[in-house]
């Protein structure tokens, strides 16, 4: 290992190396961790000219059954009811083979990470999204990280990449610190460079690379794949021009997955999502991969959320968009179509709510639920933030109206359905049960919801003029469905036969859970474990 000097990077790629990892974020991170683990000659190559991806920009949560962070949070877990969750919220899709080895060696993933990097997690009191599920726990397979000090390291808190829109505190601060002054916590931590979330997860982890020796190549795009006996060379577009780099023990695609290239998303996805990761994935690993004569699996699914979508709002240049769930989970809001209608349990997993953006109007063939919106009073809004304005303030592009009516009129919303729909929700938050869709039916629902409102903390009748609208989007966090691997990351061809030499994990690859998300954190628990399945693989 490195001492624990200035963290750098290049510009220029080297002529050759061992392994090669294509993409920064936490599967590409662990992956290279591991090759330089197992004595190899490590480069890792990033597109943009800043580090973490997609990961550095998330929550960071990693939700892992059995891990050995819960029992010491006071969370129970046995193996029996993980395998019995995963095989009743994935419904048959995922054959036990994959459950069985995703139960195994996730936790040996996190075992390392704690032990062997500087990564630091802890349980966090997040139920399992189908908390009515058999086997289902309340808390502790989701992981939170603990803040980590980028500055710590001089050069790293330069090249990794910004947070969007998400503070600087933890998940477990921002989900159980009532009480906390959390926006001076935030502040204080953002002026010292201390990164949480995603991007401690991401900070974490490219130290410990750099300690093990890793070569970090930043605003270098990978073009080309090629088998040169038994290495491979791989083309990459650098500031110094054209280069080639001979791979030659292996190459790890992580280079994120198609979300942001439109012509994939037509070609793939059952319907368009709003891209809100990291801009730079357009697919380029995927394309070199299928170029390479690799397989492919679950190209329909993605990592779906609800967002919100400022129109001058930007991220490296592309327009961005936030999560909506929270503000669609608390009391006093509810989410209408354009007949006024609600149409979904506002406050279930928001990969399985943003699925019903996709249902097709029969009659018209259009979109049945686009557009949509989420329906608030000044009662809401002077209680709760909404889409990063404040408690007392409106987003600037949201629609404010004294009357329902005129909310309607103003945003094309059939004010008769609309009007209908809040009267019958009003009666049932009167009660406390939600007999159209049950929202907060669940300890799932309920987690995100208002504890102080009783008998149920995510109902509350809308009432108070104004009344305001703001657009809900059905968006991603990433693509989910990719090249195919075997359960060590080797990439697989379309006759089921590993590709010599060439891997790939994170978003690129084929998750394995297919199109479902048992928990909090189940996106990057596909990319850290099998980034460290790779490990393994590379050893012999």
């Amino acid at each position: 290992m490195n001492a624990r000097g200035a963290f750098t990077t290049s510009a220029e790629p080297p002529a050759a190396c061992d392994v090669l990892v294509l993409g920064s974020g936490a599967a590409g991170l662990v992956a290279a961790c591991r090759a330089a683990d197992a004595g190899h000659h490590v480069v890792l190559v990033e597109r943009a000219r800043s580090l973490g991806g997609s990961t550095a920009v998330s929550g960071g949560v990693i939700w892992v059954p059995g891990n050995h962070l819960m029992a010491a949070a006071g969370f129970p877990d046995t193996r029996e009811d993980a395998v019995a969750y995963l095989t009743a919220v994935t419904r048959g899709a995922v054959p036990y083979e994959r459950i069985d080895w995703f139960l195994r060696t996730a936790p040996e993933a996190v075992r390392y990470l704690c032990d062997e990097t500087e990564v630091g997690l802890a349980a966090l009191g997040r139920p399992d999204y189908r908390a009515d599920a058999p086997g289902a726990v309340a808390g502790g397979r989701a992981l939170d990280n603990l803040p980590f000090d980028a500055r710590a390291r001089p050069g790293l808190d330069e090249v990794l990449r910004t947070p969007t829109y998400l503070p600087s505190i933890t998940m477990v601060e921002r989900e159980h610190g009532r009480g906390l002054d959390l926006d001076a916590l935030s502040r204080e931590r953002a002026a010292q460079g201390v990164r949480t979330m995603g991007g401690a997860l991401a900070g974490a982890l490219a130290a410990s690379a750099h300690d093990r020796g890793v070569a970090f190549v930043t605003g270098a795009r990978a073009t080309g794949l090629d088998r040169a006996g038994e290495a491979w060379e791989v083309t990459v577009r650098a500031a110094g021009g054209v280069r080639r780099i001979r791979a030659r023990r292996a190459v790890v695609l992580a280079s994120g997955g198609f979300e942001w290239n439109a012509e994939l998303q037509r070609a793939f996805l059952p319907a368009p999502v709003v891209p809100i990761g990291a801009p730079g994935n357009v697919g380029d690993g995927l394309l070199m991969a299928l170029r390479a004569g690799a397989g492919v699996r679950d190209m329909t699914a993605s990592w779906g959320v609800p967002a919100f979508q400022d129109p001058d709002a930007r991220y490296d240049g592309q327009l961005t968009g936030r999560l909506a769930n929270v503000e669609l989970t608390r009391p006093g809001s509810l989410m209408v179509n354009a007949a006024g209608r609600r149409f979904v349990n506002e406050a279930q997993c928001y990969h399985d709510l943003t699925k019903v953006f996709r249902e097709v109007d029969p009659a018209t063939g259009a979109p049945r639920h686009v557009p949509a919106w989420l329906v608030h009073d000044s009662a809401y809004g002077e209680r709760y933030p909404v889409a990063g304005a404040p408690p007392g303030t409106t987003p600037a592009w949201a629609v404010t109206r004294p009357t329902l009516r005129e909310l309607a009129d103003a945003c094309g919303i059939d004010a008769g359905g609309l009007a209908a729909t809040v009267e019958r929700f009003n009666a049932d938050a009167a009660e406390g049960a939600d007999r159209l869709f049950a929202r907060g039916s669940s300890v799932a629902d309920r987690h995100l919801g208002d504890p102080s409102v009783e008998p149920n903390p995510c109902l509350a009748p809308i009432g108070r003029p104004p009344f305001t609208a703001v657009p809900v989007h059905a968006a991603t966090l990433g693509t989910c469905g990719g090249v195919a691997t075997d359960h060590d990351g080797r990439v697989l061809s379309t006759s089921g036969e590993p590709v010599a030499g060439l891997f790939a994990a994170g978003n690129v690859a084929a998750t394995p859970f297919g199109d479902c998300y048992p928990g909090g954190g189940t996106s990057l628990a596909a990319a850290v474990v099998r980034a460290y399945a790779i490990g393994a693989a590379l050893t012999g």
